[in-house]
């Protein structure tokens, strides 16, 4: 998440933090790409680039419409937004864009989603909450996999019809909430025609030309206040 002036969070850098990253990937040879691309390398319909990077970001906040989006094109960066389609219907609703709070809405996810820098992925419709009995789209204690497994498709459906009828762009990919999922949800997510998943497990990943390659996938949180040389030196050592 993006923040002009961001109170201390974890999951929340500055603009200036961000716009510095986006220096640093230009001028140290990485290039930006999109979860598409990553298919298309597994499927053999084209190359990847020599240091490709995916740039994410997870629950829809206006606040990276708002101070992401711009900084993005200005140095033609691309990156994955996926909302929660739940609040973006909220937000379209109630035309709230206080940046503190507020989701973005569905005319600004699809303004993002037409300048092609930005793909637009699921993150459930509305299964996004952290506490018990069901963490993000996890089984619950005592929940039949067979009623699981609708409540699971009914919900991801529901976000992708929405995003392909606001956006005209079907998501490929599907980000856990929290990074959290049971021992039966990669296949329910798999029957749904996904072709990649998205954890929060901090890891670089390896990526063939086996489709199955992209289900799992971790991400590293990039943290407030350290400079990008820093961040970025996990993965260049």
């Amino acid at each position: 998440m993006i923040h002009k002036n961001p109170k201390k969070n974890k999951f929340i850098i500055s603009e200036k933090d961000f716009e510095e990253d986006l220096k640093y990937i230009n001028s140290n040879g990485y290039t930006t790409i999109l979860v598409n691309d990553l298919i298309e390398y597994t499927e053999g319909k084209k190359e990847l680039p020599p240091k490709p990077i995916l740039l994410t970001f997870d629950d829809g906040a206006y606040n990276n419409y708002l101070y992401a989006f711009p900084l993005a094109k200005k140095y033609n960066a691309k990156f994955v937004f996926s909302p929660i389609a739940k609040e973006a219907e909220k937000y379209s609703a109630i035309k709230d864009e206080v940046p503190e709070y507020a989701h973005a809405n569905w005319e600004k996810i699809s303004e993002m989603s037409n300048s092609g820098i930005v793909e637009i992925q699921n993150h459930t419709y509305n299964m996004h909450s952290a506490k018990k009995p069901r963490v993000g789209c996890t089984q619950k204690k005592g929940e039949s996999k067979e009623d699981y497994k609708n409540k699971l498709s009914k919900d991801l459906e529901k976000s992708q019809d929405l995003i392909f009828e606001k956006t005209g762009f079907k998501p490929s990919a599907f980000f856990y909430p929290f990074g959290a999922c049971t021992s039966c949800t990669e296949e329910i997510v798999k029957s749904l025609g996904f072709k990649a998943t998205f954890i929060c497990e901090s890891r670089i990943n390896t990526i063939t030309k086996n489709p199955d390659c992209l289900f799992g996938l971790g991400r590293y949180l990039r943290p407030p206040e350290v400079p990008p040389k820093k961040f970025f030196s996990k993965w260049e050592k």
